[in-house]
């Protein structure tokens, strides 16, 4: 039987070193931190499917509650449970640690897994703030293969993104030219009623950090990097620090112009992603999760229908999820390769995210690379903004545009 462990370990400042062991003829030992509802519904059944094919095997899982943990390793057959992440990372030396934590903690628990040797692949938003994330990549293992410490962002992965993100890399639909990314959904006040919901300390930031990440991810996996941002964000509905609403304009590198609108206050929930370009439009409409069913291409008029045929053929359907996403990453392991969604390419959605936050909360445009250190949104993402940091006065209805901002559990929520 698993036994959960409280006793004394290492702190993470006294874990040995050491560099991540070779991975050749044999499984990845994984192991889980945080075995709620992300951790036990997503990690766990991905893991557990590279499992059947030789690939992976779970050796131990982490939580706060020991009996919980004891009663999710008894069921799952995994072999060691326990409370105390140094102590299992001392004495079980996994090779991946998925955290399925809240994001106050994932920056600590990253980087106490890399200093132990271990891979990371953490649920997002990965970390509160720029300055965490670049602390956590200042412990990767660049110069010896890794480890490496991969965001989940599995609306990237799966055939259809794939398809499409080769089709306009390739210009094979003309310059990308216009764009929208569209996260409109819906939370009651029932939700927020959570204490660690609807704060910046807690919960990281509004939809834009939780919910629509996602497909802003996408959307910059898609087209590239972005180059600036003006955007207005308000609190409408509920009671929260954080925002419930934000939209912005984004302009490309590329020249490509978007719209991004991240809500949770639409009874009718979807989440979108169109790019028009020179040749064709590319949208998908999804809620959760997509296939190859979900994305459409509608060719400009004129346009060869051995072209339109091309652009429509998506391959075998594999639907994006943590599944594939994992799969890319256990390769990226065996080939010691730093994995996509790490790095500067996992910074990018992060660094647009407050970036969108410091134009809504200053009425100003904001530019890629210049929120850095000595910069209030690079430590924080409410900037200590009068009306949106914890203990300010709250914004009013009625303030001017620039003040109104023109612009308890063990894992996140699903998205």
């Amino acid at each position: 039987m698993p036994t959960p462990s409280n006793d004394p370990s290492p702190t993470a400042d006294h874990l040995p070193d050491r560099r991540p062991a070779p991975l050749t003829g044999r499984r990845v030992r994984a192991a889980i931190v945080g075995i709620g509802a992300i951790g036990g519904g997503s990690h766990l059944p991905a893991l557990a499917r590279l499992a059947e094919e030789g690939e992976t095997e779970v050796v131990a899982a982490v939580d706060i509650d020991a009996d919980a943990v004891a009663k999710f390793c008894a069921e799952h057959g995994i072999p060691h449970g326990y409370t105390d992440l140094d102590r299992m990372l001392a004495e079980q030396r996994p090779d991946l640690v998925s955290i399925c934590t809240p994001p106050t903690l994932h920056r600590d628990q990253t980087i106490t897994a890399l200093r132990a040797g271990a891979w990371v692949w953490c649920e997002k938003p990965p970390v509160p703030t720029l300055a965490d994330f670049d602390a956590v990549e200042a412990e990767e293992g660049a110069e010896t293969g890794g480890p490496y410490a991969s965001i989940v962002f599995q609306h990237r992965f799966g055939s259809g993104a794939r398809h499409v993100r080769k089709l306009i890399a390739e210009r094979s639909l003309g310059r990308p030219l216009v764009a929208h990314s569209q996260t409109t959904w819906y939370r009651d006040t029932a939700y927020y009623a959570v204490p660690w919901r609807g704060r910046w300390a807690t919960e990281g930031g509004g939809p834009a950090m939780g919910h629509g990440i996602h497909q802003m991810d996408l959307l910059l996996d898609l087209l590239g990097p972005w180059s600036e941002v003006r955007a207005m964000a308000g609190r409408l509905v509920h009671d929260v620090e954080t925002e419930d609403v934000s939209t912005a304009l984004v302009r490309f590198e590329s020249g490509a112009l978007a719209t991004v609108v991240n809500s949770v206050l639409s009874p009718d929930e979807v989440s979108r992603i169109r790019v028009d370009c020179e040749r064709a439009t590319v949208e998908l409409t999804h809620l959760y999760g997509h296939s190859n069913a979900d994305w459409s291409v509608t060719p400009a008029p004129g346009t060869p229908e051995v072209d339109a045929a091309a652009w429509r053929d998506f391959g075998e359907d594999v639907p994006s999820s943590h599944l594939a996403q994992l799969r890319e990453l256990v390769a990226s392991m065996r080939a010691g390769e730093r994995p996509r969604s790490s790095g500067a390419d996992g910074r990018t959605s992060l660094e647009l995210i407050a970036a969108l936050y410091k134009s809504a909360f200053t009425d100003v445009t904001v530019r890629r690379g210049e929120i850095g250190p000595g910069d209030p949104y690079y430590t924080a993402m409410h900037g200590g903004a009068p009306g949106w940091a914890p203990g300010t006065a709250p914004v009013s209805a009625d303030a001017s545009p620039a003040v109104a901002g023109s612009a308890g559990t063990s894992e996140e929520i699903t998205a």
